[in-house]
């Protein structure tokens, strides 16, 4: 580690700082892991949906042109980070680390918008399939064909998620908050229906299960970046600046990042695996009438492990720029205002 320390800066030619190999290659790599797992949600796409081979296809001597360009993808992540790195040679490592929160902020964000527009558009498709209400709407055929849950979530599903991330390229802010609310709001309303009104359906426990779900998997890469998630070892804390950095660097690798791994690589691995296998069937729960999600909560999962993927990238980098003590350390919004 003392190729990455204070002395590996010097002055650079743009007035910033030039590093050393040792630090662009940890830049590099934490660009890779970004890059990689971007790739890897591309070419599952294309895999399942697309009739790709897939690039594990090449062990099989079935994998044709495509399989190999799947393959090669990977292969072009480190290309792509490489070349992001050596064309922004002054940048900071901190600079880096905001960079790569931003992206998973991003993707948080439009799960979010996701899980509230998507659940309450289907809350409501589900309360005027339950009371009969539906045909007078759309009409018999429609009604049917919305009755199905592949359907459902090619027609209504697919076009609000895209929806949402444009949204969330517009705003700011995770809204975990909101999230909160509304999920006290849902469990209130089953309440008051159930204890006075005697009025009770499947989609009401399904609503509050489904936000309840991205409420607590997309907050993870959040409260991770606030340093907000619990530490079970006693010695952190007494660690001084340096040595947090040190283990913050290599934990977020040896345990965050190669934990995100085993679960995209197990959950999404083939057309059976856990996570693909919901997806391809647009899986609902067996009551009829309650919403047809199920799924997509399969891909919480997913976009749990992507988002935290990244955010450990930025916090690798975060890592090493506090071992070296770097200035500009950012400023967590958990942190108490100054007096």
């Amino acid at each position: 580690m003392s190729a990455i320390r204070e002395g590996d800066a010097v002055a650079g030619d743009l007035g910033g700082y030039a590093y050393t190999s040792n630090v662009l290659a940890c830049r590099a790599f934490a660009w890779t892991i970004v890059i990689a797992t971007l790739v890897f949600i591309l070419n599952n796409y294309l895999t399942l949906w697309w009739d790709w081979p897939g690039a594990r296809s090449v062990s099989t001597g079935n994998a044709g042109a495509l399989g190999w360009l799947q393959l090669f993808s990977y292969a072009g992540c480190a290309i792509a980070a490489v070349f992001h790195v050596h064309r922004n040679k002054t940048r900071s490592l901190r600079a880096d680390a905001a960079a790569i929160y931003r992206i998973s902020a991003y993707i948080i964000r439009g799960a979010f918008w996701m899980v509230v527009i998507v659940g309450l558009a289907d809350m409501i498709l589900s309360f005027l399939r339950v009371e009969g209400l539906l045909p007078d709407l759309v009409g018999e055929k429609m009604a049917k064909d919305l009755g199905r849950s592949s359907y459902r979530g090619l027609y209504v599903h697919v076009p609000l998620i895209c929806l949402s991330f444009v949204v969330a390229a517009f705003t700011r802010t995770l809204g975990f908050t909101w999230l909160a609310l509304l999920v006290v709001i849902a469990e209130l309303q089953i309440v008051i229906s159930r204890f006075i009104f005697s009025y009770e359906q499947a989609f009401m426990g399904d609503i509050v299960r489904f936000w309840y779900a991205g409420l607590f998997l997309f907050a993870s890469a959040y409260t991770l970046t606030e340093e907000g998630h619990v530490r079970v070892d006693v010695l952190y804390a007494g660690f001084k600046g340096k040595t947090k950095g040190l283990v913050n660097a290599f934990g977020s690798i040896l345990l965050g990042a190669s934990l995100c791994y085993v679960v995209l690589w197990l959950g999404m691995g083939s057309k059976s695996s856990i996570i693909n296998a919901p997806i391809l069937a647009y899986e609902v729960t067996q009551q009829g009438f309650g919403m047809y999600v199920k799924y997509l909560m399969a891909a919480f999962l997913a976009i749990f492990a992507v988002s935290m993927m990244i955010q450990f990238a930025g916090y690798f980098l975060e890592g090493i720029a506090d071992y070296r003590g770097d200035p500009d350390k950012r400023k967590l919004d958990s942190e108490p205002a100054p007096h």
